[in-house]
């Protein structure tokens, strides 16, 4: 029996069926992305520093993806650098962003960048 079913049968008052199942399923905590980023802040790029800062600090990236923007004055260049936990956004060559990447499939958050 799925979750739309138990959920039809709970709104027609009839959800033993889906009470018996639920006590057969384990329970599984979701890890927030949110909750590992609080815990490493300062081991991630700050906003303002330059790529030369950035690779300084962390090392040469894992890869250097596409450019992105740049085709009009008003849109500048956006460059993306992976590491293994993280990706660092540039608007030109300073970081505007840092995103973390899942450390596992469990883990709720951002897909990988692609290409």
């Amino acid at each position: 029996m799925n979750r739309l079913t138990c959920s039809i049968l709970a709104a027609a008052s009839l959800a033993a069926p889906c009470i018996a199942l639920a006590q057969d399923v384990p329970v599984r905590g979701d890890v927030l992305l949110i909750e590992r980023v609080r815990e490493e802040p300062g081991n991630l790029p700050k906003r303002g520093m330059s790529m030369a800062q950035v690779e300084a600090k962390y090392g040469a990236p894992s890869d250097r993806l596409d450019p992105r923007g740049g085709q009009k004055r008003d849109w500048p260049t956006i460059n993306r650098w992976t590491y293994p936990n993280f990706t660092v956004y540039f608007e030109r060559s300073r970081v505007i962003d840092v995103v973390m990447t899942k450390a596992d499939p469990d883990e709720i958050g951002p897909k990988p960048p692609t290409t």
